[in-house]
């Protein structure tokens, strides 16, 4: 086996923390090739027997594959908020405490996420930030309102570079008069994060068969459930009706219903995720074990990105299904790109976007970096455009969160009172639907989550699908339901080709 000759040295270690005092959590890591493993394998390797795992990945534009992929097992702690949960109320409040605990020391030879929180916030705890929006919904699935892996020790797939960093960290706890700082207290502190990288890159190594996610036996497609809506055609026309009576009557302006399919399957949720990141790779590609619950997304949309105090949101608003040819993709990105409806309902919630990033922002620094791009993605074109802006100095990437969440284009505008207003018609918890996935960075400056669309949750044998789409003044109810079905359908004829492969796979092995 190869040498794991670990970085940064021992003496720089020494140097950042005890000279320069920058601070009390450096990430330590062991580098390999990556020619031989993949993200998937490497995934395999080290969730095995874990309950609580991750793997986070990501093509931009559609077509280029982003240059990072993260992943990781045995989280040192979980938090989980919500009622029965470890934590009640806001869940944004435990993770900054959490976190505070963390003065993270950049080094340049990783300079990305080496490890924090990783998760979800469901779409519901809005309430927390907006208590005004809270009302009575049913809880059929009885889940965390958010779940967060702590996790000291991840997997970095560098794409361009086709390396591997292991990283582990060096945490030392807070220097008092009683309990100061010794050499011999760091070395044992780095000693410590040293073996912890060699340990999951030894298991990266390690020759052998890699052990598959267990998969039941799957049904032949004609014996399969069928997925069943908690509203159907007629209840989501019926919400869109009901919401474009309070736009004429000038409540809102726009708001954004959604339905949810349910669909009972054998198949293990790491195999639908296999299968979605090769039929529908997006921005945000991720599996996340929450142990009672797994979530498999391909979100295209940034729900708040900061990196070194820049605030980024991207607002998606105006879908038309693909085409068959690269000629009719064009034909129907020119006509969505001039649909006067389609414009009005993304120009809204770009001055929504705005707004949200411009509460904690440096008003000067707010701009719209791009706007209404035609973007194609595996299903969908959509209209795209990007908000950005440089962190207030008394603001933090939680101010960010709380007052970007939840986006613009999942709840309406006025925001407040889009949300009232779709709650008392949809009576039920959305769950992780249209709240947030992602990671907060141990690096106080940074983390990046996306918005819970495109993304199915499985529970109990279970796989939930949920869309949702902008009604306007002049939304036609058929138009709209439509729409929310092809947004649907990705993930579903994702679940669908995973259990037809699947199948295949057990007839051929009988």
């Amino acid at each position: 086996m190869q040498a794991l000759v670990s970085s940064p040295s021992l003496e720089t270690v020494s140097r950042l923390v005890l000279t320069e005092q920058r601070g009390n959590c450096v990430p330590v890591y062991v580098q390999l090739p990556a020619d031989l493993l993949t993200p998937t394998t490497a995934y395999l390797k080290v969730s095995n027997g874990s309950r609580y795992s991750f793997i986070l990945e990501s093509v931009t534009g559609g077509e280029t594959m982003g240059r990072y992929s993260f992943i990781g097992a045995d989280p040192y702690k979980t938090i989980k908020t919500g009622s029965g949960f470890d934590v009640q109320g806001d869940p944004i409040t435990a993770l900054e405490k959490e976190l505070d605990q963390y003065q993270y020391v950049k080094i340049p030879e990783i300079p990305t996420f080496t490890g924090g929180a990783i998760g979800y916030v469901a779409y519901d705890c809005v309430r927390y930030f907006e208590p005004k929006t809270a009302r009575p919904l049913s809880d059929p699935l009885k889940i965390p309102e958010a779940t967060f892996m702590l996790c000291d020790t991840i997997i970095i797939f560098d794409h361009i570079y086709q390396n591997i960093k292991v990283v582990s960290h060096l945490f030392l706890p807070p220097i008092t008069a009683k309990s100061p700082l010794t050499p011999e207290a760091l070395a044992s502190a780095y000693d410590t994060a040293v073996a912890k990288a060699q340990r999951v890159a030894k298991l990266l190594l390690a020759p052998g068969p890699v052990t598959d996610v267990p998969q039941p036996p799957i049904l032949p497609r004609s014996e399969r459930p069928t997925p069943q809506s908690n509203v159907g055609k007629a209840g989501y026309e019926a919400f869109v009706t009901e919401l474009k009576k309070h736009i004429m009557a000038g409540d809102i302006i726009q708001a954004v219903p959604s339905q949810q399919l349910s669909k009972p399957t054998a198949l293990h949720p790491f195999n639908a995720y296999r299968r979605l990141r090769q039929v529908n790779p997006s921005p945000y590609m991720f599996y996340v074990d929450c142990g009672d619950v797994q979530l498999v997304g391909a979100s295209p949309e940034t729900l708040c990105k900061v990196e070194n105090g820049k605030v980024y949101n991207h607002a998606i608003a105006g879908t038309v299904k693909r085409g068959a040819t690269k000629e009719e993709d064009d034909k129907l990105g020119n006509e969505l790109l001039n649909s006067t409806k389609d414009r009005a309902e993304h120009i809204m919630l770009v001055d929504l976007a705005r707004n949200d990033v411009n509460r904690v922002c440096q008003p000067l620094t707010v701009k719209v970096d791009e706007l209404m791009v035609v973007q194609k993605f595996s299903h969908v074109i959509h209209l795209t455009s990007q908000v950005t802006g440089q962190l207030r100095e008394e603001k933090t990437r939680f101010d960010a969160f709380r007052s970007i969440f939840p986006a613009g284009t999942v709840s309406g505008a006025p925001k407040i009172k889009a949300i009232e207003l779709v709650s008392e018609l949809e009576q039920t918890k959305r769950n992780v639907y249209a709240g947030a996935v992602g990671r907060f960075d141990f690096a106080d400056d940074c983390m990046d989550v996306c918005i819970a669309i495109r993304t199915m949750m499985f529970k109990d044998g279970v796989v939930y699908f949920q869309a949702g789409g902008g009604i306007v003044f002049d939304s036609v109810e058929e138009d709209e339901y439509v729409e929310t079905v092809n947004k649907l359908m990705g993930n579903l004829r994702a679940v669908e080709a995973a259990e037809d492969y699947h199948y295949a796979l057990q007839q051929a092995q009988a």
